[in-house]
């Protein structure tokens, strides 16, 4: 490989990083239950694999979403079997004391499925609709939304639970 392809490699992997990297860092966050680790380590590794494919990927952003949501589902299940294994029945316990985001957020979170998190921030926090979200996540439109109507029924649920005050 020649140094000028290596060049462009890298110049595409910082822009691509500048549009999207800051989104699939904060979906990751979101879906791991606030948990900085993870999220740090799931971009990168999303990041790294679209670099060794990228000459075969149509859509990189789409692609970066479905590494990242494979990514962080699988540690996050890997983390359950070796909480588990060692007779650690507070799996919710441990993400909650390392999770940078509010303990109520962190709560209701955790309380969702790790692909009803993803569904969650992808649409409002990143602001995409239903059909892109399906494209990332390989689901139909009509699933996306069957969870998007889930996981506001669920919060209203949760955050019905919590004590609101006024400041």
């Amino acid at each position: 490989m020649e140094t000028g392809q290596i060049r462009d490699g890298r110049d595409e992997l910082v822009e691509l990083f500048s549009a999207c990297g800051g989104q699939v860092w904060r979906a990751v966050l979101a879906a791991s239950g606030g948990r900085r680790e993870i999220a740090d380590d799931v971009t990168a590794e999303a990041f790294a694999e679209y670099l060794q494919r990228r000459e075969t990927v149509r859509e990189p952003r789409a692609y970066l979403f479905k590494v990242a949501y494979r990514l962080v589902a699988k540690e996050l299940q890997r983390e359950r079997r070796h909480a588990e294994l060692s007779s650690t029945s507070d799996t919710h316990g441990l993400a909650g004391d390392a999770s940078v985001l509010s303990p109520e957020l962190t709560q209701a979170l955790l309380s969702l499925p790790v692909e009803q998190r993803f569904v969650l921030v992808l649409h409002y926090w990143l602001d995409l609709p239903a059909s892109e979200i399906a494209r990332i996540t390989g689901s139909s439109t009509a699933a996306v939304r069957v969870r998007l109507h889930r996981i506001r029924r669920h919060l209203r649920t949760s955050v019905s639970e919590w004590e609101v005050t006024d400041a």
